[in-house]
């Protein structure tokens, strides 16, 4: 069994052996570009340990094509995420479509996908590629539909928190559910045990989105790498809204709804005046409560699969200390 720092540098060694072709340099530049900005490989490296999950030996071979697959797809979505949301930075850099354009963009994006199944085709023994095809596919299927739910929330004033929870699902916790599964298809383990492994996956990914909407707002910015109140200026209608929209007062509600209707001029005095509401309607217990719910069916996923408890170890680790990060 493999430490997440030493699947890590087994993710990169194989990545430095893989390389896009050097024409067209407009293509395939910005593809080597974004997979170098920094992203943590939290899902190829949690396909891998659903890997060693079943097997003993050393030989990551036969899921390591499936591993940079999963990556490739993340960063595909990265970048038409960024190009929807107009957004100048990821990780701190400018954006693919920043420094090149949108055209750039959306082509190197799709030649990524492309490339992800081309990795796929190459994972395990051929008798495996049908499986992983299949998990692939609903995965990415499902990432799409949770992004289209986020646009269509954003002129939305109805959304419900079942609403919210499944878009946040598909968008974001589906493929570390997907990467899990394909982990254990790579390793040929029973279909129970791959079924559990994914639905642990999608439950602690739903755990950790909730865990991020907390520290949008209540993060420590020493830790937290970013500006704090983010998602308030920006009036998104994150859980810790949709809950405060269901359970404060007609005056709070109200007053919400003002705030949420307001620019970000102002900034330190919107995002206090919304956590003022927040707090005063007890939120931060009502999302950790929640958070607590989906981390605890998760974990009972992890239990009922059929390996050693110490196989579980690395996996386990690796997401409670997610699960409990402060950044």
């Amino acid at each position: 069994m493999h430490t997440l720092p030493e699947l890590l540098d087994r993710i990169a060694q194989y990545a430095a052996e893989q390389s896009f072709p050097d024409q067209p340099s407009m293509l395939y530049e910005p593809c080597d570009y974004i997979l170098t900005l920094g992203g943590k490989r939290l899902r190829p490296a949690t396909l891998l340990m659903g890997y060693e999950l079943f097997r003993d030996s050393d030989d990551l071979s036969d899921a390591l094509p499936a591993a940079w697959a999963v990556e490739l797809f993340h960063n595909f979505t990265l970048m038409h995420d960024d190009i929807m949301d107009a957004a100048p930075l990821r990780r701190g850099q400018p954006t693919v479509h920043t420094r090149w354009n949108t055209t750039t963009g959306i082509l190197s994006g799709d030649v990524m996908l492309i490339y992800a199944y081309q990795f796929l085709s190459r994972a395990a023994t051929p008798d495996v590629v049908p499986g992983l095809l299949k998990t692939f596919n609903r995965v990415a299927i499902g990432v799409c539909e949770g992004q289209q739910l986020d646009v269509d929330f954003e002129t939305r004033d109805d959304v419900s928190i079942p609403e919210y929870l499944r878009m946040i699902e598909l968008k974001t916790a589906v493929l570390l559910g997907g990467a899990l599964e394909m982990g254990a298809l790579c390793a040929r383990a029973r279909h129970s045990d791959a079924n559990h492994l994914y639905h642990f996956g999608r439950l602690a990914g739903t755990a950790f989105q909730i865990q991020d909407d907390l520290l949008d707002t209540y993060g420590d910015p020493a830790k937290f790498g970013k500006q704090v109140g983010g998602d308030i200026l920006q009036n998104k209608k994150t859980l810790l809204v949709l809950k405060t929209l269901e359970v404060a007062s007609e005056a709070d509600r109200t007053e919400l709804n003002r705030l949420m209707q307001t620019g970000s001029d102002h900034a330190d005095t919107k995002i206090a005046a919304v956590r003022n509401l927040f707090n005063r309607n007890d939120i931060p217990a009502h999302i950790e409560a929640a958070k607590q719910q989906y981390q605890e069916e998760a974990f009972r996923h992890l239990d009922a699969v059929q390996v050693p408890e110490e196989r579980k170890t690395v996996l386990r680790s690796t997401m409670e200390a997610l699960l409990e990060r402060e950044f």
